[in-house]
């Protein structure tokens, strides 16, 4: 069974080597929508998959990042990049193009991530982020889905190291440690014998019935 959530940013961005010049050649910003689909083969103890009221943690933290910023690739000329990073409060140096595309993998590898490192309370199923959407414009999407993030052609400049945010972007984050933390626990389960701690913690139900 699958939930949807919707959330929203808005940014700039270059998307370099494309065909269309505008977008190729000249900074300009969207109105992103971003839908996340989780998935489970039971429900909680609430008789759901996932309260919708716990994607307004970690998973909107790291969405609301992007917000206001301008999203650059990290191949940009030093020249470029110098200009942002001196000009920009709010910015994103990312590992790959910042196409609808690679913001629908980044976002599904990262939301994922966040989703399994997070301990839940209330007799959640194993969950995972089946799929997300990422509008650019209200005429058209781009979407992973599950298979896609194991794809080497799809994801080889996406990792967990792809995403780097401003000192800006960082003071205003709720937990500005997030993508430390989140880091730090896969490295740890990469390597270790016994699964580290989860570093994210979901807050239990006020009350339940029995």
């Amino acid at each position: 069974m699958q939930i949807r959530r919707t959330f929203h940013f808005c940014a700039s961005h270059i998307v370099r080597n494309c065909t269309s010049k505008r977008c190729a050649t000249s900074i300009h910003g969207h109105n992103y929508e971003v839908e996340v689909f989780v998935e489970a083969h039971r429900l909680d103890h609430a008789g759901m998959v996932l309260d919708f009221g716990l994607f307004k943690n970690e998973i909107a933290g790291f969405i609301d990042a992007f917000d206001h910023a301008h999203h650059f690739w990290d191949r940009e000329s030093a020249e470029f990049q110098k200009c942002i990073i001196s000009t920009c409060t709010r910015y994103v140096k990312l590992g790959f193009n910042p196409s609808a595309e690679g913001y629908a993998l980044m976002f599904h590898l990262f939301l994922d991530a966040i989703v399994c490192a997070t301990e839940f309370h209330n007799g959640e199923a194993p969950l995972s982020v089946s799929s997300v959407r990422v509008h650019e414009t209200n005429y058209g999407y781009a979407q992973s889905f599950k298979a896609d993030l194991q794809n080497p052609h799809l994801m080889r400049h996406i990792s967990l190291e792809s995403v780097h945010f401003s000192a800006g972007i960082l003071e205003e984050m709720r937990d500005p440690t997030l993508l430390d933390k989140l880091k730090l626990y896969y490295n740890l389960r990469a390597c270790a014998l016994i699964p580290p701690k989860k570093p994210f913690l979901a807050p239990p139900p006020l009350s339940q019935i029995h």
